[in-house]
């Protein structure tokens, strides 16, 4: 294996084009071959806890690698022959896009109203227009669809319940929203680059400004291509007769998983086929164990504000053949004996991306989910075939997470919870695999590498290094005109049970990553 990296590297180094001045990616302040050795490691398949996108198109590949040679060797820099496209531009992790929404004061107020009538409302107003700047490319949409989001954390945008807007003195506070800019007109005018919606999310019971963001980040960095894409923004809206736009703040902004999230990875060669069936499963009335499959609280998406356990999102037309299939997937998954379900799990499931999804989930320390709460995932058939097809687990809305925990399902400590006990031994998508040596090895070897002291980037040292950046970028712009969440501090939510955690302090026994560290390196 030396040999082959050094005949690379040699290789590399004497073919490499011309390109601009690569990044210190180690973070040693110097710009050498040991910065060139984790991007090579990450592209073999290592982590290395490092963020090796030198070229900041959100993928590690060879033009990273050619990227830093030239920056090693000195070469001329030169411009990026094409500019990002897509999911690529509109969620470039380098940038800060700027996002204006304009609305007219009867759908704002008309906003308030649903709101009122039902705080759960998923009913969309029309937005009268919607402006996305990043890197000086500005693309205005008019007439675009926009709603209130959120669970728990879901709130009116203004005011107290009867009351409408205060054009003289506006006070906005912050909210959640889900934008479709083709919720009105289906035409490519009415996207970012063909990207067609996007989740807006205030930092809710986060002062780092951070949990979700680097959740996220360190899904896709382990290889977690299910996980959803996501960047930081900046917020401003504007209701008519206001006399200056209302500044919201540091917003972050998450790709949602739909169609086009299943598109977008079909064409990447990863799902394979975007025609599957989708279903959202969360904690609505009943848990979603994947434990009650005759007597589930199925559904499918009908535009109302209704809410089920698990929701159809794609095909919705054909409802009942999905149903079927989603119910035969969960009488085998709780049925088979040891010797079947073992032979058939790795049939339906890549089961290798399952384990690894959830080893990120445990260190990520993310209770309000599948394993332990039974709450906050998606799952995806490739195909509409009864049993002929795979199925993907993909995680979803991870603000509580990184020492914010609570006394809930099988624990009260997300830290210190042993990631072998980690959730109810009744919910079997996970619970089952862990009875199987080499799943298990698998799933702990995971964890142990996402908090290697040279690769591992939950490993505190490297996970301050990521999360100082984020916060030195979006510090400048979180005071805003709401009045609320205007500065950056390290601790948890205050309402979790844990207020002692920090993320930057690295005190052994507050600091979230080592408490989890030792917690992972226990485990045999």
């Amino acid at each position: 294996m030396k040999t082959f990296r050094l005949t690379l590297i040699l290789t590399l180094l004497l073919t490499a084009p011309a390109a601009f001045a690569g990044v210190d990616v180690n973070g040693d302040n110097s710009v050498d071959v040991s910065d060139l050795n984790y991007v090579i490691n990450t592209l073999m398949g290592q982590t290395t806890g490092y963020d090796c996108d030198v070229s900041g198109d959100g993928f590690v590949d060879v033009a990273d690698i050619n990227l830093l040679i030239n920056a090693i060797l000195g070469s001329t820099p030169q411009p990026d022959p094409e500019p990002k496209r897509g999911h690529d531009y509109v969620w470039d992790m380098t940038r800060l896009p700027e996002i204006h929404i304009a609305v007219s004061l009867n759908e704002w107020n008309r906003l308030l109203s649903l709101y009122d009538e039902n705080p759960g409302t998923k009913q969309y107003i029309m937005a009268r227009r919607f402006t996305f700047t990043q890197n000086g490319q500005t693309t205005t949409i008019d007439s675009i669809g926009m709603r209130l989001r959120g669970n728990t954390s879901r709130r009116r945008p203004e005011g107290e319940k009867g009351q409408k807007h205060n054009a003289q003195q506006p006070q906005l506070r912050h909210f959640h929203i889900g934008v479709n800019l083709r919720k009105y007109n289906k035409d490519e005018l009415h996207t970012i680059d063909g990207v067609r919606k996007l989740n807006l999310k205030w930092f809710s019971n986060d002062p780092t400004y951070v949990r979700e963001l680097f959740s996220y980040n360190t899904f896709r960095d382990f290889g977690v291509w299910t996980a959803s894409r996501d960047n930081y923004c900046r917020l401003w809206i504007k209701i008519d007769g206001d006399p200056t736009e209302t500044y919201m703040g540091v917003y972050e902004m998450i790709e949602p998983v739909d169609e086009n999230y299943l598109k977008n990875r079909a064409d990447a060669l990863q799902f394979g086929t975007a025609k599957g069936n989708l279903w959202k499963c969360q904690y609505v009335g009943a848990p979603a164990t994947l434990t009650n499959p005759n007597n589930g609280d199925y559904y499918y998406d009908d535009n109302s504000d209704d809410n089920h356990t698990y929701t159809l999102q794609t095909n919705t037309k054909r409802f009942d053949n999905a149903k079927a299939q989603f119910i035969d997937f969960q009488l085998k998954l709780n049925g088979k004996n040891r010797e079947s379900f073992y032979t058939w799990i790795q049939q339906v499931c890549d089961v290798d991306l399952l384990l690894k999804t959830y080893a990120v989930n445990v260190a990520l320390g993310m209770w309000d989910d599948y394993w332990n709460n039974s709450n906050n995932y998606y799952l995806y058939f490739t195909t509409e075939d009864l049993t002929n097809y795979k199925v993907y687990f993909i995680p979803y809305d991870y603000d509580n997470s990184l020492g914010t925990t609570s006394q809930c399902g099988n624990q009260s400590d997300a830290g210190r919870q042993d990631p072998l006990q980690w959730g109810l031994n009744t919910n079997p998508l996970i619970q089952r695999l862990m009875d199987y040596d080499d799943f298990r090895t698998i799933y702990i070897n995971y964890l142990k590498q996402l908090v290697d002291p040279q690769t591992g980037p939950i490993y505190y040292k490297n996970a301050a290094k990521r999360i100082r950046a984020w916060q030195s970028k979006v510090e400048p712009y979180v005071d805003n005109d709401t009045g609320e969440d205007t500065t950056i501090s390290d601790r948890p939510a205050s309402w979790g049970n844990h207020g002692e955690y920090r993320l930057l302090d690295e005190s052994p026994d507050v600091n979230y990553f080592r408490v989890k560290a030792d917690v992972i390196n226990q485990l045999r």
